[in-house]
């Protein structure tokens, strides 16, 4: 766990400088001023939860007030965000914080419909939070790296190309990806009409054609489980699904734990493809444990 860094005599010193009571400051808070006093002189230190508000009212940057040595795990995640464990009971769904109590205190990790949720609300990637959730297991994961390509790897660039990436791509081991035809097929009963034909997915696939009309682009997505925006000019979105198949490869392979966040923007893997993913993981966990 790498939590914030307090320094009440810091704050004091700040909250001076923005011309603030401790009064003041304690009302903003929603505390007692003594609270505010047992701060300030060390005697005490707020939760790691009220540290973004603390840095808010006193109109400072979280890391430059509370600067962190290391990388979060999830109770840090959670913190940053301003949520109290308690609270995250709602942002999962559930009766109670047992999940994401559990899974900060490396006893039981995340349920996968749990990831996306708790993701979106902390203001980080899937990955970032998966990787915290290894940290919180006392697993030493290293951050994700910034967006860019990945070294080696020319991302598709046409509709054609974006195609074939997935269908090389997505379909591992003894998966047979689907033929021309059958992509039609597919599309078709997405449209719930007659959009496309196997010729002019051939069409597609060789760049005879570039464009294609919202529905069919909505139609390949349902497909083959990416967002819509893969098939448009979003390099973006085209990293994260390449990374996502990278994943899903890894997690097959056992490695996992070993992924890199290469190209990766804060949007994170698009839900469906991660919710498959952490559905593939929890599949091959099964198949190692003992009796099954």
């Amino acid at each position: 766990m790498a939590p914030r860094s307090f320094d009440g005599h810091r704050v004091r010193e700040v909250r001076r400088a923005a011309n603030l009571t401790q009064s003041a400051l304690a009302t903003r808070m929603g505390v007692a001023d003594a609270t505010v006093a047992g701060w300030e002189t060390g005697q005490s230190a707020p939760d790691g939860e009220k540290l973004p508000a603390l840095a808010a009212v006193l109109q400072r940057g979280l890391d430059e007030l509370f600067p962190r040595e290391g990388l979060p795990d999830l109770a840090d995640l959670r913190c940053d965000a301003g949520y109290s464990q308690y609270e995250t009971k709602k942002l999962i769904g559930t009766k109670s914080a047992g999940p994401v109590a559990n899974a900060e205190r490396g006893k039981r990790p995340l349920s996968s419909g749990f990831v996306q949720p708790l993701a979106e609300a902390y203001g980080v990637s899937a990955i970032e939070l998966l990787a915290a959730q290894e940290r919180s297991f006392g697993n030493d994961v290293p951050a994700p790296a910034p967006p860019s390509p990945s070294p080696g790897t020319d991302l598709p660039a046409t509709l054609g190309e974006k195609i074939n990436y997935l269908l090389e791509h997505s379909y591992p081991g003894d998966q047979k990806p689907p033929g021309n035809a059958e992509i039609a097929q597919a599309v078709n009963a997405y449209a719930g009409a007659t959009v496309l034909s196997e010729g002019d997915v051939d069409d597609l696939r060789s760049d005879a054609t570039e464009t294609v009309t919202p529905i069919v682009r909505e139609g390949l997505a349902d497909l083959f489980g990416v967002e819509d925006l893969y098939f448009q000019s979003d390099e973006a979105v085209a990293r994260q699904v390449i990374e996502g198949l990278r994943f899903l490869a890894a997690a097959r392979k056992g490695n996992v734990l070993r992924v890199g966040a290469r190209g990766l923007g804060p949007e994170g893997i698009p839900e469906e493809v991660l919710a498959f993913l952490n559905q593939v993981v929890e599949e091959l966990e099964e198949k190692e444990l003992p009796g099954t």
